[in-house]
């Protein structure tokens, strides 16, 4: 926590060109006397810092002394920001970005905090995706996040089913979501989604566009993964569920809405058995879903659902039944 703090105390200075301590421990939310201590390490591992006493005094960089970050390139400072795994910048054509900007970084940071750099890389790891995910071919992934940096509207290929259809679009940002790239484009005044793996072709049209004023990507992906999955789960089925079943639950359908289900589910009966409503798709995809659960659930309406777990166990118990 102190290796970081001294940085952002570094990045505060040169920012501000200087503060008193009182403002100093504002904006770092600590205390005057942790500042004074900060200020003396980091004059201790070689940064230039003077401080001036009395009204108008303060504590600052020498002048014209920057630390030597002002190197990066936009990418490498990109990079730097991006939050994910180096698997993540390499697919969008970044990992060289991030080595430079590792090693300019490293170069310039006094020896603690060098070390303290180290040491994050060594003891943390984000590997995204799920268990048992296989990675996707996103073939034009590198293309297609370069036309986003330079605003390059696209022609693309963009597979539906069986057939590819050609869509003139803007590309606004990428989105890696579970492990899958979704794109956030504009086409006819509206922003659509679409899954970068499906895009078969991306040819950059040589006209740049401009972004719809006020969009902010991480805003809008939110409205927008809330709209689909609303649309997602059309149907609510009600539901009694085992102890084991309830374990399973969670795995067997929408992995969101099996948390909300149980979490205000019906106090469990004497056997532990509790009744719970969960949001589905469809009763057709919840009666697949719910045959994983095998004995450890019972449909109560609606009768559609019951019907079809009951049919599907006893198809299963005429297939499996001693030969």
């Amino acid at each position: 926590m102190r290796a970081s703090r001294l940085v952002t105390l570094l990045f505060t200075l040169q920012r501000l060109r200087g503060a008193t301590a009182a403002a100093l421990a504002r904006e770092l939310e600590v205390s005057e006397r942790t500042i004074y201590r900060d200020v003396a390490a980091l004059s201790a591992a070689g940064v230039p810092l003077w401080t001036e006493p009395g009204r108008g005094g303060g504590i600052r960089l020498v002048d014209g002394w920057r630390t030597r970050l002002d190197g990066l390139t936009a990418h490498e400072a990109a990079a730097i920001f991006a939050v994910g795994a180096p698997q993540v910048l390499a697919e969008l054509g970044m990992s060289a970005a991030l080595a430079g900007a590792q090693a300019k970084l490293l170069a310039t940071l006094p020896a603690e905090l060098q070390e303290h750099a180290r040491s994050v890389a060594q003891r943390f790891h984000l590997d995204a995706p799920g268990w048992f995910h296989t990675p996707q071919q996103v073939t034009q992934l590198a293309g297609v996040a370069e036309a986003v940096w330079e605003q390059q509207r696209l022609r693309i290929g963009y597979r539906r089913g069986h057939d590819v259809v050609e869509r003139t679009i803007d590309p606004l940002g990428l989105v890696l979501k579970a492990g899958t790239w979704y794109l956030a484009a504009g086409v006819d005044e509206t922003v659509r989604t679409y899954r970068v793996d499906r895009i078969t072709a991306a040819e950059p049209t040589g006209v740049c566009f401009e972004r719809p004023d006020g969009f902010d990507l991480a805003e809008w992906w939110a409205g927008a993964a809330g709209r689909f999955e609303s649309q997602m789960l059309r149907a609510a089925v009600r539901l009694r569920v085992g102890p084991r079943g309830l374990k399973i639950l969670p795995h067997a359908a929408d992995h969101d809405a099996a948390v909300r289900a149980i979490a205000h589910a019906a106090p469990p009966d004497a056997d532990g058995w509790r009744e719970l409503e969960l949001e589905v798709e469809s009763i057709e995809v919840a009666a697949g879903q719910l045959t994983a659960l095998g004995g450890e659930v019972e449909a109560l309406s609606p009768e559609e659902l019951r019907t079809a777990l009951a049919s599907a166990g006893a198809e299963l118990a005429a297939r499996n039944a001693e030969r």
